[in-house]
């Protein structure tokens, strides 16, 4: 079974179509890349699945279950998370406050033992922060743990954005953009953890980018997408030869 699969997926915002009758199935272990130029509707997709619009028609399903009939939090809950083009994090707290938010979705004890500090909560706040630890150790940031966000750097920004959605030990990983406004060493560096977030923790991944490169290095298959339109779906080879998606990119002359 597919562990993603988007039918006939169709949004518009004052009648202008953002999205037009999109399909699309991603596998488990798989890291599937969505391509395009700007406007071409790969951000909208993610709000889609993640909730954050409704399409007006299709069908998202998420490891069989209809996504459609749930709300954000629920779809986290489900095991599905996901970073954002813009990032969003809290500016004034630690990067280990920042991870520990992301655990608040595994959060199962309730207000009351929450309020007594039983041994059950005593248990599970251990289990959290060790949980966190491991994604420190994983993307090689402890050295940040007590630094406050808005005194990082921004690649060191965009790290904690991406081990936040991996405190919350998702199945599926939606990376909005993950390279942008990373120096090649950066990005660099996020190729290697998206090779051992797939391979090491077994997290299917679907990404949106623009480079290329990152692209080529990682992704099993891709997507291109045009004024909301598939173009084409394949390998990146495939897809880079398709004279469809030269002509979105380079103009049907140069194509």
């Amino acid at each position: 079974m597919s562990e993603l699969v988007v039918e006939n997926l169709t949004l518009s915002f004052g009648g202008i179509k953002a999205i037009d009758d999109v399909s699309f199935s991603v596998e488990p272990g798989e890291i599937y890349a969505i391509i395009g130029p700007n406007g071409a509707g790969k951000s909208t997709i993610f709000n889609a699945i993640s909730r954050i619009y409704t399409p007006e028609a299709g069908a998202i399903r998420f490891r069989g279950e209809d996504l459609l009939k749930r709300r954000p939090h629920q779809v986290v809950d489900l095991g599905l998370a996901r970073t954002f083009q813009n990032i969003e994090l809290f500016e004034n707290a630690t990067v280990l406050d920042n991870l520990l938010v992301g655990r608040s979705a595994r959060i199962r004890s309730t207000w009351l033992a929450e309020w007594f500090f039983t041994p059950e909560v005593r248990r599970e706040e251990y289990a959290h922060r060790r949980k966190v630890e491991e994604i420190l150790d994983l993307l090689d940031m402890q050295a940040h743990r007590h630094e406050l966000v808005r005194d990082l750097p921004y690649g060191a920004r965009k790290n904690v954005e991406l081990a936040r959605a991996l405190c919350a030990e998702p199945k599926l990983l939606l990376l909005d953009e993950p390279a942008s406004g990373l120096n090649p060493e950066e990005t660099t560096d996020m190729s290697f953890w998206l090779k051992d977030i797939k391979e090491e923790l077994g997290v299917t991944v679907v990404m949106v980018e623009h480079d290329m490169n990152l692209v080529r290095r990682l992704a099993d298959r891709c997507m291109a997408l045009g004024n909301g339109q598939v173009m084409a779906v394949g390998t990146v080879a495939e897809v880079q030869g398709d004279a469809t998606v030269q002509a979105a990119y380079l103009g049907s002359a140069a194509a």
